[in-house]
């Protein structure tokens, strides 16, 4: 089953990096406001370049001089399924089962956007309407 992680990156401005093994590669996000699981939340998330699926694993800290210098830390990691869709057909609906992130989610494409799209909680069990963000690490 294809895994997933999200990385709490402090580089200038903090951000979470969402990324989904899809095709060899991590499909990935940058969500500026963390990833929620409070269904009425709709977090802008930004698409990025692909990467390694070794970059998974990563924690550490990216040097100065560097794109996305700062330190990187992963927030939660699991397995995910597709329930439909795909980011080429810019909606994609999957059921993550991570220790912080369960349930099923949604990427949608902003119409007329090329990178902007918008990272749902579907609502379900998993669903939590008093969700707040923890930081896994303070900078």
């Amino acid at each position: 089953m294809p895994y997933f992680v999200v990385h709490e990156h402090h580089a200038k401005q903090l951000h979470f990096d969402f990324r989904l093994e899809k095709d060899g590669v991590l499909k990935s996000w940058a969500i500026p406001k963390g990833p929620s699981m409070n269904p009425k939340d709709k977090r802008l998330a930004i698409m990025v370049e692909d990467h390694a699926l070794e970059y998974g694993n990563f924690e550490g800290t990216i040097p100065e001089g560097h794109y996305g210098a700062g330190k990187v830390y992963i927030w939660d990691k699991g397995e995910y399924h597709t329930i439909k869709g795909s980011p080429e057909e810019g909606q994609w609906e999957f059921f993550l089962k991570g220790e912080k992130l369960k349930g099923t989610f949604v990427l949608l494409k902003l119409k007329g956007k090329e990178t902007e799209w918008l990272l749902i909680k579907k609502k379900d069990e998993h669903g939590d309407y008093n969700f707040k963000l923890t930081l896994r690490n303070k900078k």
